[in-house]
């Protein structure tokens, strides 16, 4: 019998990489020494997605300092994987946890440290490039990434902006003639899927302003100046980032790396996947197991085990999950490739218990989940 593990990581408590080792674990104690287990690190391009691909593809990590959301220096790293790509994650040098809760203010905040990220990755002669955009702290329609690689931002008196979000109410215009000329020759693949609008009640400003520290006040100055930055770009390129899904992702990164870098949206789960040859990895499985911390309506939208189940399910493969919890619309993740749902937790417990036990509690779900399966074959006539 041969087993695939690609589950997401538990957020605060398991790695991807320690519920492949507890699963090999438990499935060996109830089929056997002899069953044939194996395991890839998964992320759905959000946090944890360079750790994941780089373990499941034997790459490296690339260290860079770059500047922070607030201009600090910040130690970045990103993943090398061989050939010439390269795996950035957004929030390694733009991401929210950088900032302190009590400086958390949008209008202040910059992408620049992402464009220092993407220009030391094309200093090291990288020529495909995927960057995960997910957990920003910014909303600065991505000016800032954009300036760190030449692009400048003019106000109505010719004068270079910073690139903050305080300035998309002063720009005037767009200069592109010092954009890094390695850009036209490099492949950028966005890993995005939200499909935010720049502006409007769906756009950065509104979805996303509240939890970078964005009050009413400062989320209409916001979507002001998005308004302006947006017409700009409109008049210069002739570009409705409006109508364009996921432009306003990551306070309008995806802008940026759209309209300015010639950057390619596309579903980071099934980015993620095909950098790590799932597919390849899916034949001859009898069974794929993923989960992650909670399942529930939103893990349809995008998340690690509906991709996972969709390549299973079209490969004929059946698999199942084994999460933390389970919440509103959960049973949903059935019509993507998943069959059924264990959770981890044993007895109704605080979250802090669940956390701190929680390698205990999937090890022993993971037997619980095995031993089902076994009833099953054993009812098939399919095992002794």
């Amino acid at each position: 019998m041969k087993m695939l593990f690609a589950s997401d990581s538990f957020k605060g408590s398991l790695t991807s990489g320690q519920t492949i080792e507890l699963l090999t674990r438990a499935a060996r104690e109830v089929f056997g020494e002899d069953t044939v287990c194996g395991g890839v690190p998964v992320a759905d391009g959000g946090e944890g997605t360079v750790e994941a691909v780089v373990a499941a593809e034997n790459g490296s990590i690339v260290e860079a300092v770059v500047h922070g959301p607030l201009t600090e220096p910040v130690k970045a790293g990103y993943g090398d994987l061989g050939g010439g790509r390269a795996v950035l994650e957004m929030a390694a040098a733009s991401g929210l946890p950088l900032v302190p809760e009590e400086k958390r203010n949008p209008l202040y905040t910059t992408s620049c440290g992402t464009g220092e990220l993407l220009l030391h990755a094309l200093d090291q002669g990288f020529k495909e490039i995927f960057i995960a955009i997910g957990g920003s702290a910014t909303n600065d329609g991505g000016m800032g990434c954009a300036r760190a690689l030449g692009v400048k931002f003019l106000d109505s008196l010719g004068a270079e902006l910073e690139g903050r979000g305080i300035d998309l109410e002063r720009v005037a215009s767009i200069d592109m003639s010092g954009l890094d000329s390695r850009i036209k020759d490099t492949k950028i693949t966005v890993m995005c899927d939200v499909t935010n609008p720049l502006c409007g009640k769906d756009g950065a400003t509104y979805t996303f302003g509240t939890q970078k520290g964005a009050s009413p006040e400062i989320q209409a100055r916001l979507e002001a100046g998005m308004i302006n930055y947006r017409d700009v770009i409109k008049r210069q390129f002739g570009i409705d980032p409006d109508a364009t899904p996921g432009a306003g992702a990551a306070g309008g990164l995806g802008t940026a790396l759209m309209v300015f870098l010639g950057g390619k949206m596309k579903s980071g789960i099934d980015t993620v996947l095909d950098l790590i040859d799932f597919d390849a990895r899916l034949k001859g499985a009898d069974l794929v197991v993923t989960g992650e911390g909670r399942t529930d309506w939103q893990s349809c939208f995008g998340k690690v085990m509906q991709g996972v189940g969709e390549r299973a399910a079209a490969a004929g493969v059946p698999a199942v999950g084994l999460c933390g919890s389970l919440g509103t619309g959960a049973e949903q993740i059935f019509d993507h490739g998943i069959s059924s749902l264990m959770t981890t937790v044993n007895a109704p417990m605080p979250l802090s218990e669940a956390l701190g036990r929680a390698e205990e509690l999937y090890y022993l779900a993971a037997v619980r989940m095995f031993r089902f399966i076994k009833t099953g074959m054993m009812m098939a006539g399919t095992a002794g």
